[in-house]
């Protein structure tokens, strides 16, 4: 089975879920042109055994050694051991006694964990799943990670990143030191941790760099930032030439993705709040919208709703999911002239959609009401 398609119209999540769903062995591949990267995801039966990430190349011992559970020594007696014998880096950093294997599977975890968050932040891109054999699988995938766990957990940092997107609304922020006055503690008490962010920052590098530089993961450090930020010890500024598309995730797409998992869970409230807080950020995104119309048709308020999609067409018109939702919310509102002129649009951008038959046939269903319609005189 080969699936393909532009992020934007099926996102990560839902790829995600889908091969998990269905059990899918085979290979997943997501690029974007626009982050200059790319990610290939290894799935077995549905679980995740392996991933990698082209901005982050690094093998396991070096991954180990920047994360601080190898030191320099450690690396250079397992390149030393692997030149002499042969083997697998894994088996032979457990051999040596380098870590036990109880904590190699954690990192090789950990490992995965960080490139699949990353890529679920990517709501622009292409992605290709090919189903089939992954016998050029590298030998330390020894590990196999459920994917529901990984979603949870994906759901669980656009929640937390919807709490600390106002102060710190991208990776692409530049940290510097908080001028101190006279009255202002000198003493910090901070953890290792933060120490360790703290001495990163110059004014130059942004929170990325800072994650690249110390081998931790981008949402830890968009953490500690956060922490830094609300004690008054750093400030955060947007670089000269900084691209929003380029932030992962910027505050407006956390707030859409939040408020989508908040309607997964039956809270439609929520969803419309969430979906109004990235609308006052950025009164053009589509997928806010189209969000805000979802939660407004779960609580009744289809007349609303309509409203909220044909705004999303007037900004956004080639949408093929846009069309699709007003046509079929005007139907319900008995807007049939606007539900034919939405749906027939969408057939036209989308021909080939896996719902043309189902719009083709409501069209056929609309045709004969308003027929019916006119010949009763409504």
């Amino acid at each position: 089975m080969a699936i393909e398609g532009p992020l934007r119209e099926l996102g990560i999540h839902d790829v995600f879920q889908l091969l998990d769903l269905s059990r899918k062995t085979g290979t997943l591949r997501v690029s974007s042109e626009l982050r200059d990267d790319a990610g290939v995801v290894h799935f077995e039966s549905g679980r995740v055994v392996h991933a990698s990430i082209r901005s982050k190349p690094a093998g396991i011992a070096e991954t180990l050694r920047t994360a601080g559970k190898l030191s320099e020594e450690d690396v250079a007696r397992v390149k030393a051991a692997q030149q002499e014998r042969g083997g697998e880096v894994a088996d032979l950093l457990v051999e040596l006694g380098a870590l036990t294997q109880r904590e190699l599977e954690r990192q090789l975890r950990l490992q995965i964990e960080g490139v699949v968050f990353e890529l679920m932040s990517w709501s622009e891109g292409f992605f290709s799943f090919e189903e089939g054999s992954i016998a050029d699988l590298p030998r330390d995938a020894r590990i196999k990670v459920s994917t529901e766990s990984l979603l949870m957990e994906g759901a669980r940092r656009i929640d937390e990143w919807s709490r600390i997107a106002d102060k710190v609304p991208s990776l692409g922020v530049i940290p510097s030191l908080a001028p101190v006055s006279d009255d202002h503690e000198t003493q910090l008490d901070l953890l290792p941790h933060e120490w360790e962010v703290l001495t990163m920052i110059d004014a130059q590098r942004d929170l990325r760099a800072i994650s690249a530089a110390l081998g931790r993961g981008e949402f830890e450090i968009a953490k500690v930032a956060y922490g830094l930020v609300t004690t008054g010890v750093i400030t955060l500024r947007q670089p000269e030439r900084a691209s929003a598309s380029l932030a992962a995730p910027d505050a407006a797409q956390v707030h859409v993705a939040a408020g989508a998992y908040a309607l997964e869970e039956g809270n439609a409230e929520e969803a419309l709040g969430l979906a109004r807080k990235a609308l006052a950020r950025d009164a053009e995104r589509t997928d806010a919208r189209l969000l805000a119309a979802r939660a407004l048709s779960r609580l009744g308020r289809t007349g609303e709703a309509v409203d909220e999609l044909r705004r999303a067409v007037r900004t956004d018109p080639i949408t093929p999911e846009v069309h699709l939702e007003l046509g079929f919310s005007a139907i319900r509102v008995g807007d049939f002239a606007t539900a034919r002129g939405s749906l027939e649009h969408f057939l036209r951008i989308a021909p080939s959609s896996m719902e043309a038959p189902r719009v083709e046939a409501t069209l056929e269903a609309v045709a004969r009401l308003a027929h019916l319609l006119e010949a009763h005189g409504g």
